[in-house]
């Protein structure tokens, strides 16, 4: 499938900044799930852009404005093409016992995707953590059944949480967005000894060939949870919408938790007075394979 997106993040402050800074991780990934065509990044006001790579491979832009300005835009746009791309099943196959075993064996390796981290520890759901993984049960079945009980059990609700909920509060309440949903399924699969990273993205809402339901986390950028298998790959899983991530769902930054993938972080000199928008646009465009003659 063959995507545009854009992302458009405006701050307008109340009485002019008279600098800012500003750490961008909304590159999308070049992987064997997906392709980008081209990219752009728009900052007004026009200051020098730099970029590196981060620890986890992310692309990451960062700029400063050393001058006095009202309004800070940055707009990043991309042509993306994603692709089919699934696991095999002997690696699903695998049992929990086994698939443990052999994160044990690769523990060095996989430390950062097995510890707690700042949005996920591993002491605040005791009471679900042994739900999930007997030693003789698949790894693939097992997941599955996990990323089911999430979006079964939990209320997508926008605007009654925030990044620093903790994982405890999401528990009692029982409702909050995907990227609270994807901490929960983090702090779970960790507590189990199954490595899992989070993912930052977008997913396309409706499919227009398809008259399926609607894809939750479309109006701004989305998350889900990215599972070490034992075959070596990573396999994504949206427990917000229940199902494998495919080819809509378009992959950004990858790390620990949020803190790590944060779109958009940054300071300015000036009044504690702005206001904040963020856009969101996915749309899919014909094949371009198929336009070459």
């Amino acid at each position: 499938m063959h995507f545009h997106v854009s992302h458009t993040t405006e701050y307008k402050y109340a009485v002019p900044a008279s600098e800012s800074f500003a750490e961008l991780r909304v590159w999308p990934q070049d992987n064997e799930s997906q392709r980008v065509i081209s990219r752009r990044l728009i900052v007004k006001p026009q200051p020098k852009v730099d970029h590196y790579v981060d620890y986890f491979g992310n692309r990451v832009e960062f700029f400063s404005i050393p001058y006095r300005h009202s309004a800070l835009t940055v707009t990043s746009e991309a042509e993306i093409e994603t692709f089919e791309t699934k696991p095999s099943p002997a690696t699903l196959d695998v049992s929990i016992g086994e698939a443990r075993q052999i994160y044990n064996s690769q523990r060095y390796q996989l430390f950062e995707f097995m510890e707690p981290s700042h949005h996920v520890p591993l002491n605040q759901h005791q009471r679900i953590r042994k739900k999930f993984f007997r030693q003789g049960e698949t790894i693939g079945e097992a997941l599955l059944a996990l990323n089911t009980w999430i979006y079964r059990n939990f209320d997508y609700r926008s605007g009654e949480t925030s990044i620093s909920t903790p994982i405890a509060d999401i528990v009692a309440q029982r409702r909050g967005v995907c990227q609270d949903f994807a901490h929960l399924m983090l702090a779970i699969l960790r507590s189990n000894g199954i490595p899992a990273r989070y993912v930052s993205g977008y997913i396309e809402a409706f499919d227009p060939e398809q008259t399926s339901a609607e894809l939750v986390g479309a109006a701004a950028s989305h998350a889900w949870v990215e599972v070490y298998l034992p075959g070596g790959t990573w396999w994504g899983l949206d427990p917000t919408n229940n199902q494998a991530v495919g080819q809509r769902h378009i992959e950004v930054a990858v790390g620990r938790d949020y803190s790590d993938v944060a779109p958009m972080r940054g300071t300015y000199k000036g009044a504690n007075d702005q206001k904040l928008n963020v856009i969101v646009s996915l749309e899919r465009k014909s094949n371009p394979a198929a336009n070459v003659a």
